[in-house]
């Protein structure tokens, strides 16, 4: 059984930075794709970025290009997604997903995903 958790939310002000990590355990990931979502209050789940095990493929969505960056440790089954320039429209519970074979953007196509960290940014 696949396990995601998530951990590295918190509070930050506008510009600022975090971190969020999403420990994976189960099976191995070599052909999983991982990616992030996120649901803000009262608006539907959204695909932020994902990334492709075998090759390191990424794909971000345009209102994170530039700011957001996904990353993964083999080693450790880990996922990351560094966080830059945060904006207040970023504020949301951030979701862990991984699915077999493509990259898609619809959460509904992940088979696993985590209990979510929120993420808030003040302005």
């Amino acid at each position: 059984q696949v396990q995601l958790v998530e951990s590295g939310g918190g509070l930050v002000q506008a510009g600022g930075s975090l971190r969020l990590s999403c420990a994976a355990s189960g099976r191995t990931f070599s052909n999983y794709v991982m990616g992030w979502f996120r649901q803000a209050p009262g608006k539907e789940r959204e695909f932020v970025a994902a990334i492709r095990w075998t090759d390191d493929f990424t794909k971000y969505t345009d209102s994170v290009k530039g700011r957001f960056t996904i990353s993964r440790d083999n080693a450790k089954n880990t996922m990351y997604l560094q966080m830059n320039s945060l904006k207040p429209e970023d504020t949301a519970v951030y979701y862990c997903e991984a699915r077999t074979g493509m990259i898609l953007v619809g959460s509904g196509s992940y088979a696993y995903w985590g209990q979510g960290t929120q993420v808030t940014v003040s302005s």
